[in-house]
């Protein structure tokens, strides 16, 4: 594979570790009331906008995720790895395709809102968007809330059956403390994940059968929720550290990733 192609992707996935870190950093700490806040990615952007450089920090990570959203999409499209044209195949690469687009958006609001042209802190302001109200959109929130939970459930079953020895060098698995960080952060990563997705998965299908949008949630909502049940902070926590984890296991993929 391409040598530049192949740092593109290590570049694009340093800033998607970035956002998982500081999503799940500040999330932790608003979890135990130690300052921090409850943090989606468009918030990690008015995060990143109030520090020293911000503006210039944007645009660095602007730049990067539009890294990553060029490698999925390049795994889409052109297939670089031969993943192949079965229908499991043809499967993961619509999911790279769709990751490709949502990453591609999120870099473009990070460049706009660095440059002063968009708003990151809109947040859920288009929840009660009328399209949502209609018939139609009732409908495309259902099917929504059904990929997400599909999402969800596809991050428990990774745990199970991912074959990290096939994503990573022989090198970064050689050695047991490396090969355990990598494994366990996966692990811890990809279930938090899971519980994201299912649990806006169930908020979108339930604003579709009630015919309510208002009912939908963002992440920092999902995380709100979660706060607000029993055991609230130390469960909320232990998502908020599964996060960081993925950080982890992203950063290491980054470094160690082998290309077919």
């Amino acid at each position: 594979m391409d040598k530049k192609l192949k740092n593109i992707a290590r570049t694009g996935l340093v800033a998607k570790g970035i956002i998982y870190a500081i999503i799940g950093i500040l999330t932790f700490l608003a979890a135990f009331n130690l300052g921090g806040q409850k943090t989606g990615k468009l918030q990690v952007l008015d995060f990143l906008e109030k520090q020293a450089f911000g503006k210039i920090l944007l645009i660095i990570i602007a730049l990067g995720l539009m890294c990553y959203a060029f490698w999925r999409l390049t795994q889409a499209i052109k297939d670089p790895e031969n993943i192949g044209d079965d229908k499991k195949a043809k499967a993961k690469r619509a999911g790279y395709f769709i990751s490709g687009l949502l990453y591609l958006g999120f870099g473009v609001i990070a460049f706009l809102d660095a440059v002063g042209s968009a708003n990151s802190s809109s947040g859920s302001s288009g929840k009660n968007s009328s399209f949502l109200a209609t018939n139609f959109g009732l409908i495309v929130l259902g099917i929504v809330g059904v990929v997400l939970i599909g999402i969800g459930i596809y991050q428990f079953t990774r745990i199970k059956e991912d074959k990290f020895q096939k994503k990573f060098s022989s090198k970064a698995l050689s050695e047991e403390k490396r090969k355990r960080i990598i494994y366990n952060s996966a692990y811890f990563g990809l279930a938090s994940r899971g519980v994201i997705f299912l649990i806006l998965g169930f908020f979108s299908i339930k604003a579709a059968y009630t015919s309510d949008p208002n009912k939908i949630k963002t992440t920092e909502e999902v995380f709100s929720f979660i706060k607000e049940s029993s055991y609230g902070s130390w469960l909320l926590g232990i998502v908020a550290a599964g996060l960081i984890s993925y950080a982890i296991y992203t950063f290491m993929l980054a470094k160690y990733r082998r290309f077919n």
